[in-house]
């Protein structure tokens, strides 16, 4: 027996770092977007401070040579719109407050005639308050609100951030792909010459067959699938009616080779049944495994399905558990050859049983070399 094509299969050493790396690169991401805007924030409250003093400094002494005359309103004015910071200012005095704002209603409401600072989480309004200490004005005081959020330097650091977690999607994008493109790793085609397996027939005791208890009806009540009992009838079946079209055939025998809850058992059974289209010929077999005859499909075709198949399996359950389950899928095909039911089950059986033994792989399939076998089968006559 010689094996050809065989791949390394499981868990990808190299996918698990780029997974940990992508995790590194979403929270470095994120925590390094929340420092800047938060520094981004401090820095701001410390500039508004200083615009606010400077201000104050030119109320008290603007209102010293005339307070709320005109020369003083446009000083407050002039000054406020080329601050960085603050948004509004409210100056009080005998006659009660004047109000002063970048953008007119944005963060000023006037209640009682009387001038208010809005509510909003974003506006700052500590260390912004100062007694004004102007002879023959009593009460006179200056307060300011300052937004706390730099927009343009905001939104630099969003954008950057978003960057950043980009770049992570993308790695982990193109490792997905390329896990994708290698799940054929887990195929191991095996070619065997005729005379390797002996000529023997598959008896039913060797399906875990209950002697004296027949099924009832077409398809068992635990999975829904078709009874065990009847997998040689039918292969048999699809295996004349392939030959007289001269038609491919192959069979796929599936474990689970771990013990798990009988509820995973059924929901595999139910996967198997819809992934493969033919509940009719679709059967359990043994006690945690099912038969799928693929009638009218090549080896190749149905390694590819049985790649497929895995990969579902894999994306329905945890693939932490799956590696505790050990799904195993071996096969076998007619690929124009003349045989009967108990070769070929015989042969599916051995590929099953290389991939339960097998650490690397999950998928075999049986290869007969088609021109030593017909020479076998006239060497026989």
């Amino acid at each position: 027996m010689g094996i050809k094509n065989k791949k390394s299969g499981g868990p990808s050493v190299g996918g698990s770092i780029i997974a940990a790396l992508c995790i590194i690169i979403y929270v470095f991401a994120l925590v390094q977007g929340a420092v800047r805007v938060y520094l981004s924030m401090d820095e701001r409250k410390i500039k508004a401070e200083q615009e606010f003093s400077k201000i104050a400094d030119l109320a008290l002494s603007a209102g010293i040579q005339g307070f709320m005359d005109e020369k003083f309103v446009n000083a407050i004015n002039k000054a406020l719109s080329s601050s960085k910071c603050l948004e509004a200012i409210i100056i009080t005095g005998p006659d009660g407050g004047n109000a002063f704002e970048k953008k007119q209603g944005y963060a000023i409401a006037w209640v009682n005639n009387a001038p208010r600072f809005k509510n909003k989480f974003y506006f700052l309004q500590e260390n912004l308050y100062r007694p004004l200490a102007i002879p023959d004005v009593r009460n006179a005081n200056i307060k300011a609100v300052a937004n706390a959020f730099n927009y343009g330097e905001s939104t630099r650091i969003m954008k950057e951030t978003l960057l950043l977690i980009l770049i992570g999607f993308a790695l982990s994008f193109f490792t997905f792909f390329l896990q994708s493109l290698m799940a054929k790793g887990r195929t191991e085609t095996v070619y065997v010459s005729p005379k390797s397996l002996p000529n023997v027939s598959v008896k039913d005791d060797e399906y875990n067959l209950s002697p004296g208890e027949g099924p009832s009806g077409l398809y068992s009540p635990r999975t829904g699938l078709g009874w065990e009992e009847y997998v040689k009838e039918r292969l048999d079946s699809e295996l004349h009616r392939c030959s007289s079209t001269e038609n491919d055939l192959t069979l796929l025998l599936m474990e689970f080779t771990d013990a798990i809850e009988e509820r995973i058992f059924i929901q595999g059974a139910k996967e198997a049944a819809s992934f493969f289209g033919a509940k009719d010929l679709s059967f359990e077999y043994g006690e945690m495994g099912f038969a799928v005859i693929l009638p009218s499909t090549g080896i190749e075709a149905a390694i590819a399905k049985s790649e497929r198949f895995y990969q579902r399996i894999m994306k329905r359950f945890p693939n932490s558990y799956m590696k505790a389950c050990g799904l195993c899928i071996g096969l076998s095909a007619r690929s124009g050859r003349l045989l009967n039911t108990d070769r070929l089950l015989l042969e599916a059986n051995e590929a099953l049983k290389k991939a339960k033994s097998d650490t690397k792989t999950k998928i075999i399939a049986f290869k007969s070399d088609l021109e030593k076998y017909r020479a076998f089968i006239a060497s026989q006559n």
